[in-house]
């Protein structure tokens, strides 16, 4: 009985703890009562107990047998009790667990929601601390681009106000919204009455249409800008020549808002433009037409008669002795007489004819739609008022007289006709000068012989050989060295005298298209000395003279290629000179001329350079290497200041941009001490030495 309540006893142990785990609340209130009830029970026993052994020591037997007799009972009892007490306690923790297990299942079903939501809320808490993050850097970048735009803002309000040129922000209807002070001050308008008005308003009648169709195109999306040449009138009331850059200010969906006008002020650089084209299309020395425009309108006219059947003719004036006169008095004074000279032939001429100076002495007439009467009277009165015209050169007074060719276009080309008035002006010559001559089948003979059998001696002479190369050295003011040299063209004498100098067949040459021929030999002849001294181990530098015909002939160019890749030497050895007068009279195929030397490595000089207005033009607008002054300005150093001062200025300039220049006629030795205190690199003169046959001067010194 003892062990079973051991066992019930444990059993109650084990229990409790499961009860109490499985149901913290009730368990725990069942298991109280039951530990309640035992105790007392244990404690009844007990006492019981205590009264049995009290009873025995007294002798009361029958009182002890009763008192044992109770505490078996309550044990017994108690035993009972505790046997069933599991029992009792299990259907109540039944009872009691099967709600619990519902609200407990139900409760994990809750945590488990509450895990999602906590995963949910933690995922939601992450994205948005990712938003939180992202919105910082967004907001650190708007920041930063409202900062960049700020400054983009102010640095385009600062070069809108500073810019040197006129600015306005316009509407799309032109209405100025801001403007500038360049445009102010170009204008001469204040911003008040600029933003009043629209560039529109101020632009000259005649211009004002010309960007009307870019304007439509630039607002259509077809063009990102525009630039237009217009006149623009000036708050003084006179027009101005603007450049004007329109381009087109688009919001972030591409739509237009705004209109950006640019306006430069090029009155100056029109002005210099035109002045440039009145310098290429006339004389500098007389204000007349030059060669390159009387050429260009007697192709014209030639054209013209040739389609239409009308009448036109060709005058050629060459005046009678008038080297002598240069010779006497000077150069001053021979170009006094050649103002002179312009001026009495315009008061014999009408005003649709034009009158140039094709020559150095020489001038043209084109008198359109004059039939041979009237080309005889014209011609006529020309030889009679230069006859009766006085120069007043220094003290004295000389008359002149002039030689006229006269020659009808007769469905000519223009090269023919200009030949037939010089043979006819060569015809006069022959016949006692001061006088005309009309070209004609009936004047074959005579004269005209001569002028065809000089034309004759100059062909014969290129074939046989009869040309010679003198040369005359450049100094190198630097170092001394004179191993460079300008090639100079003499003919033999047919008499066996004195070479003769270029001055009394060139003219010829040119005028019946033989020069090209004589240009395309010198350089031949050049490139081979140049070969030889190089293999000689001799380096040596020459420079070929160049006239205006063959700088437009690409014959001449291919010829001078052609010969530089056989020869096999440095081309930069070869230096082409060119003449002011004809890359004046011929710009356009100067500079391609100058580009396509240039590109095979040759050199380039331009020579008498000074003389003309257009000088400092070509400082900018040919690619030559050497600028050779004026032989006139050089003379005039020791006692023209302005002189010094162009020669200051050239030397300047030409420093600047990387290109050495030439002093021509230095005589003396004090002109080459003011050339060398100007900063000239070379000088060429008598000074330096004398025109001889090239190679004498080639040859090594002897031993």
């Amino acid at each position: 009985m003892g062990s079973e309540r051991a066992t019930n006893q444990a059993d109650a142990a084990r229990g409790l703890p499961r009860a109490r785990a499985a149901t913290p609340g009730l368990v725990d209130t069942a298991v109280g009562r039951g530990r309640a009830n035992l105790e007392a029970c244990v404690a009844a026993c007990i006492h019981d107990l205590d009264d049995a052994r009290a009873a025995l020591r007294s002798g009361m037997t029958g009182r002890g047998d009763e008192r044992l007799s109770d505490a078996s009972h309550r044990l017994e009892r108690l035993g009972k009790a505790l046997r069933r007490a599991p029992d009792g306690l299990e259907q109540h923790l039944r009872r009691s667990v099967a709600p619990l297990s519902s609200g407990r299942a139900g409760l994990e079903r809750a945590l488990g929601e509450h895990e999602k939501a906590e995963a949910k809320l933690a995922l939601a808490n992450g994205e948005l601390r990712r938003r939180i993050a992202d919105g910082k850097r967004l907001e650190g970048k708007r920041r930063a681009a409202e900062r960049k735009l700020h400054e983009v803002h102010a640095r385009f309000e600062s070069a809108f106000a500073n810019a040197p040129i006129g600015m306005a922000l316009q509407d799309l209807e032109g209405r100025c919204l801001q403007v500038n002070d360049a445009l102010c001050r170009i204008t001469g308008h204040g911003r008040a009455a600029l933003k009043a008005t629209t560039l529109r308003a101020l632009t000259h009648p005649e211009d004002v249409d010309l960007d009307t169709d870019s304007r439509r195109e630039l607002l259509d999306g077809g063009i990102p800008s525009y630039q237009f040449e217009k006149r623009y009138r000036h708050a003084w009331g006179h027009y101005l020549w603007g450049l004007l850059t329109v381009s087109l200010v688009r919001d972030d969906q591409g739509e237009p808002i705004s209109v950006i006008s640019q306006l430069q002020d090029i009155s100056e650089r029109r002005e210099a433009a035109r002045r440039l084209e009145y310098l290429i299309d006339h004389d500098f020395l007389t204000g007349l037409a030059n060669r390159r425009r009387f050429e260009q309108a007697l192709s014209r006219e030639a054209e013209r008669v040739a389609r239409y059947g009308a009448t036109g003719a060709v005058l050629v004036i060459d005046l009678d002795n008038f080297k002598e006169v240069n010779d006497a008095f000077g150069h001053m004074a021979g170009d006094d007489l050649l103002r002179g000279v312009a001026g009495a032939v315009k008061h014999r001429i009408r005003q649709t004819d034009l009158l140039a100076r094709i020559g150095g002495d020489e001038f043209g007439v084109l008198l359109p739609q004059a039939d041979a009467d009237q080309a005889q009277v014209v011609a006529d009165g020309i030889v009679k008022a230069l006859g009766q015209h006085a120069a007043v050169l220094g003290n004295r007074t000389i008359r002149v007289t002039a030689s006229v060719g006269l020659a009808m276009l007769d469905r000519l080309s223009a090269a023919e006709v200009l030949a037939r008035a010089d043979v006819a002006m060569y015809e006069a010559k022959q016949a006692g000068r001061n006088r005309f001559a009309l070209y004609g089948p009936r004047k074959v003979r005579g004269p005209v012989s001569a002028r065809q059998a000089e034309v004759e001696h100059l062909r014969s002479a290129l074939e046989d050989g009869r040309f010679m190369l003198y040369g005359q050295p450049i100094l190198d003011l630097r170092n001394s060295d004179a191993r460079r040299y300008e090639v100079l063209l003499r003919l033999r004498d047919d008499e066996g005298g004195e070479p003769l100098t270029p001055s009394t067949f060139l003219y010829v040459a040119e005028r019946f298209g033989l020069i090209q021929a004589i240009d395309g030999w010198v350089t031949g002849q050049a490139i081979d000395l140049i070969a030889e001294n190089e293999r000689a181990g001799r380096p040596l530098v020459l420079h070929v003279n160049l006239s205006g015909k063959s700088i437009v002939d690409p014959g001449v160019a291919a010829l001078a290629e052609s010969a530089l890749a056989g020869a096999g030497i440095d081309p930069s050895r070869l230096v082409f000179e060119i003449s002011e007068a004809a890359a004046l009279a011929n710009i356009e195929e100067a500079r391609a001329f100058a580009q396509r030397l240039r590109a095979r490595g040759c050199r380039l000089a331009l020579d008498d350079f000074g003389a003309g207005f257009g000088s400092f033009y070509y400082l900018k607008n040919l690619p030559f290497d050497y600028f050779k002054i004026d032989g006139d300005i050089i003379r005039g150093l020791a006692a023209n200041p302005m002189d010094k001062l162009v020669v200051g200025a050239i030397v300047g300039i030409a420093r600047g941009l990387g290109k050495e220049t030439i002093a021509e006629s230095v005589t003396d030795d004090e002109t080459v001490r003011l050339v060398e205190n100007a900063g000239i690199d070379h000088a060429q003169g008598f000074r330096t030495g004398r025109p001889r046959p090239l190679r004498e001067l080639l040859e090594p010194p002897r031993e």
